[in-house]
């Protein structure tokens, strides 16, 4: 793989990122195992940042896209798409939100962009509430509501965002407090932040803080927020990029765990519903839907052979329950891994619900993060054959763990495995 980094070295930007001391071009995949160039198996725990979300080469996906490619491959939105309308309806009726809309991108960056476009308009506002420790995307106007200094390359803002408390439990001022005590605080944090403002377009928050380290409030902070949204008419940005399509288990959406005020205004979804084809997307109230005065199309998103990968992907993943898989078997990996961190010293936490899991690394006896033992388990891990991910707004001092939605029990149990020995490596 030497000559391959060095062509990329050349050619990529320096802020690229790539994983490993000796980075992997993986070639192939089948199931929950992906192969590298050399002709090493792993198993997949990341699913390519939460992307491959049923299985690595899903017949009913590849079909769906050789038979679509084999007819027309792309035609943009100035005509009818029959599976972008299928899809798009049956995302409608499955977001809980009244009489939706659905326009489709090509990612959750652009997916959280137009969200932004649409609530700003429709208030006529620049104003955004966003969440600490958040992360929505790399575009200009995502990056400016990110509220993770490793993922903000710059303060330069078309938007005035404000950052509200919450988003993680964990650590800051109202980490010590009960989960109703945190609530409280957070809503009087809101309700004060509001009232040094003009008008406030929108909140847009991840229900689990994905790059930010699987990170999230207790159930309700969300509903109670709407609350006092309402009372002002901000809209409510459900950002479901990763926490969408059952991964949490117990939900399929992830603002479903606050459903007490009812759903979200706006919700983004994007990386699983391709399983690996670039698709992303808005849904929300047709009233804010429509609110665009100018004309607007998608040459790339909902193109017809993303719409018909979409559509198979969507099949699959309800006609096999694997939010139920996520539920079950996402259950019994995490009280492993709770087990396992028990008995390591580095490990803060063990944290998440279905198959989205972090685990919080930090110098034994403190509470500092240990980037450099999350660094190390990461390469430990790959080469015991386990592929896994890294995050955290404390200097990227979390393991991120989310495979695809069909892991099998002897999977999860061989993973856990690979990751004990990791741990205790470092």
């Amino acid at each position: 793989m030497t000559h391959l980094y060095d062509r990329h070295k050349a050619v990529i930007p320096d802020w690229v990122a790539l994983y490993y001391k000796q980075p992997i071009e993986i070639t192939h995949g089948e199931g929950r195992h992906v192969w590298d160039a050399d002709g090493n198996r792993y198993l997949d725990f990341f699913g390519g940042i939460l992307t491959t979300m049923t299985a690595h080469a899903l017949p009913e996906v590849t079909k769906a896209v050789s038979d679509q490619a084999g007819r027309i491959i792309h035609t943009s939105t100035l005509y009818l798409n029959r599976p972008m309308v299928e899809l798009a309806e049956r995302i409608a009726a499955l977001s809980g939100i009244p009489d939706a809309r659905v326009f489709f991108t090509t990612s959750g960056t652009e997916a959280n962009d137009t969200a932004l476009l649409l609530a700003t308009n429709h208030r006529r506002s620049n104003q955004i509430l966003a969440m600490r420790n958040s992360y929505h995307g790399r575009s200009f106007s995502a990056v400016s509501i990110t509220g993770n200094h490793s993922w903000s390359p710059t303060s330069l803002s078309p938007l005035q965002t404000l950052y509200v408390h919450g988003g993680v439990r964990t650590r800051g001022p109202y980490a010590q407090l009960s989960d109703a005590q945190f609530i409280e605080a957070c809503v009087a944090d809101l309700e004060d932040l509001l009232g040094h403002t003009r008008d406030v377009a929108a909140l847009i928050a991840e229900p689990v803080q994905g790059v930010g380290g699987f990170t999230s409030p207790p159930d309700g902070l969300y509903a109670a927020f709407r609350e006092v949204l309402d009372r002002h008419g901000i809209l409510w940005i459900s950002d479901e990029v990763q926490t969408g399509w059952g991964r949490t288990g117990d939900n399929f959406w992830g603002w479903q765990a606050h459903a007490g005020s009812g759903p979200p205004d706006l919700l983004t979804f994007a990386k699983g519903i391709g399983n690996g084809m670039s698709v992303g997307g808005v849904v929300g109230r047709a009233e804010i839907m429509n609110c665009m005065d100018a004309n607007s199309i998608s040459t790339f998103g909902g193109s017809p052979i993303t719409m018909a990968a979409g559509v198979a992907n969507l099949s699959y993943l309800l006609e096999h329950d694997l939010q139920g898989n996520a539920r079950r078997v996402g259950g019994l990996l995490i009280e492993r891994l709770r087990a396992i961190g028990a008995g390591v010293p580095a490990v803060q936490e063990v944290r998440g619900r279905g198959l989205m899991i972090g685990i919080e690394l930090v110098r034994p006896g403190t509470d500092l993060a240990n980037p450099e033992a999350a660094a190390k388990v990461l390469e430990a891990a790959r080469e015991g054959g386990l592929l896994i991910g890294k995050g955290g707004g404390h200097n990227t001092s979390v393991l991120r763990i989310a495979p695809p939605l069909s892991l099998t029990v002897a999977e999860a149990e061989e993973g856990a495995s690979i990751l004990e020995r990791a741990l205790r490596s470092v």
